[in-house]
């Protein structure tokens, strides 16, 4: 079997927060294959975001990472020089919201352009026929001219496209999305999806796919995690984790979820605030204070990421349940 693409192990991040380090990551273990789409959903503050800057070494002043994180082979925090320039080519990062993260005085062209050509990867010539080329591949016309202008003259579902077109400019192997349709109305969200989807399968790329939409992960991914307060519940194949969840985060996050085909009076909502990881309770599980399911067992010890049925679930009680956290 190949190795994966992408892998992190034991993977803790710690900030500095009010003059202390706390912990953003507790214990990562993820994997990513070559191709491979994985999807991160849960709600704000479970550590998706944090997760992608890390792989891609975008962490804040002051962060520490202790265990592995590595990307096709290479030890990800240990690099330097040459080493990390190659990386930043084979690894690209989509944002939410392409107006925070696009130089508001610049041209699109010095844009999409600056950093295949100051490290020296590209001419400036070839770098700009290629941009016009991405353009052209993410449906954005009269790419020559569009390169001169600056991003106050385009729109939003525009702006998204070209941060698209940026990030495959040094043809990475890996693209992190980070909830790239957030900012969009539903009709462009639509359309950037399907370019995503479309160049992603014409350039082989493997995907890390970050948003709070568990059906649209499972729509675009091959697997799916469900993370809460810096840790993974449970991990699978995207259509078992939404069809037959077993975590009963999973679950929750399912009943809050609208329908279009099932009328209901109100939604379920979960019980309780969202947990930031630097707040989750030591030895316990972080998901027990909200949990119509727990027990005094949940609070006495942290529950491992351990196999059930076809899937990896942090529950201690996920076994002896007795069909608890199914849907419906």
């Amino acid at each position: 079997m190949a190795a994966p693409l992408v892998e992190l192990e034991r993977l803790v991040v710690r900030l500095p927060v009010e003059g202390e380090l706390r912990a953003v990551l507790r214990g990562i273990d993820l994997t990513i294959g070559v191709g491979e789409v994985v999807g991160l959903v849960g709600e704000s503050g479970s550590g998706k975001s944090m997760t992608a800057r890390t792989i891609d070494r975008l962490l804040p002043a002051g962060a520490t990472v202790e265990g592995v994180v590595r990307v096709d082979g290479r030890d990800v925090w240990s690099l330097e020089g040459d080493a990390l320039r190659r990386f930043r080519a084979d690894v690209a990062m989509v944002f939410q919201d392409p107006r925070a993260h696009i130089n508001p005085v610049r041209r699109i062209g010095d844009f999409m352009t600056e950093a295949v050509v100051t490290h020296h990867l590209m001419g400036r010539r070839e770098a700009t026929a290629r941009a016009i080329e991405l353009l052209d591949a993410v449906r954005i016309d009269r790419g020559a001219m569009r390169l001169r202008q600056y991003p106050h003259e385009l729109s939003g579902g525009m702006l998204q496209r070209v941060m698209i077109a940026a990030a495959l400019m040094a043809r990475p192997r890996l693209l992190l999305a980070d909830e790239p349709t957030t900012a969009l109305d539903v009709t462009t969200q639509a359309e950037v999806m399907a370019i995503i989807d479309e160049l992603r399968h014409e350039f082989g790329l493997a995907m890390l796919f970050i948003t709070h939409d568990i059906e649209l992960a499972t729509a675009v991914c091959d697997r799916t995690a469900v993370m809460y307060a810096g840790q993974i519940m449970e991990i699978g194949q995207s259509a078992a984790v939404e069809d037959h969840p077993l975590h009963p985060y999973a679950v929750a996050l399912l009943g809050a979820r609208p329908s279009i085909t099932v009328t209901r009076q109100r939604l379920d909502a979960i019980p309780g605030q969202p947990m930031s990881a630097y707040d989750a309770p030591d030895g316990a599980c972080s998901f027990a204070a909200r949990c119509k399911h727990a027990v005094d067992e949940c609070r006495a010890g942290m529950p491992p990421l351990a196999s059930v049925e076809d899937r990896s679930v942090r529950c201690v009680r996920v076994e002896a349940r007795d069909g608890m956290a199914r849907r419906g």
